[in-house]
């Protein structure tokens, strides 16, 4: 029972900690960030699991986890509100050409990260741009005023 609530502790500490993060940090990591994220991972099982290497606690632990990630899943599908709390709202970083500055501080963004991400979806100028909606994943999409998207292979410069 002590790995099922060590697993339990865990889990809400970690998806706290990746809320608070925001959305940013979750849609666009690092090299350096995803090595963090496996020694983070290591630690993680060893905390839960502590000296413990049967199979036993094994299957404790990652059973725990999957039922709440199981759950979580549900509540959120079932119940807007909770939808809302779990996975967060998407948020309009750019409209009608013009970044909303202070939405992209509450996001900790920059705006060369926002004309980043057009780029890399084929739009060279913000201005062409009627809606930037920063996903609650973390991604950006982009509406541009033509609403048309470029299909990918319209970007590459042979």
């Amino acid at each position: 029972m002590d790995i099922v609530i060590r697993a339990a502790i865990v889990y809400v500490f970690v998806y706290v900690l990746l809320r608070a993060l925001g959305k940013r940090e979750l849609g666009e990591l690092t090299a350096f960030e995803l090595v963090l994220l496996f020694v983070v991972g290591d630690l993680v099982q060893q905390s839960i699991t502590q000296d413990d290497k049967s199979i036993t606690s094994a299957v404790l632990a990652i059973s725990t986890i999957a039922l709440f990630i199981v759950v979580q899943s549900y509540l959120a599908f079932r119940f807007r509100p909770a939808q809302q709390i779990l996975e967060g709202d998407p948020i309009v970083v750019v409209h009608h050409g013009e970044v909303l500055l202070p939405a992209i501080r509450r996001q900790r963004m920059t705006v060369d990260e926002i004309h980043q991400s057009a780029r890399s979806e084929g739009i060279a100028d913000l201005a062409d741009v009627e809606l930037a909606i920063l996903e609650s994943d973390g991604k950006l999409s982009f509406i541009t005023e033509d609403h048309r998207r470029l299909p990918k292979d319209e970007h590459r410069f042979d």
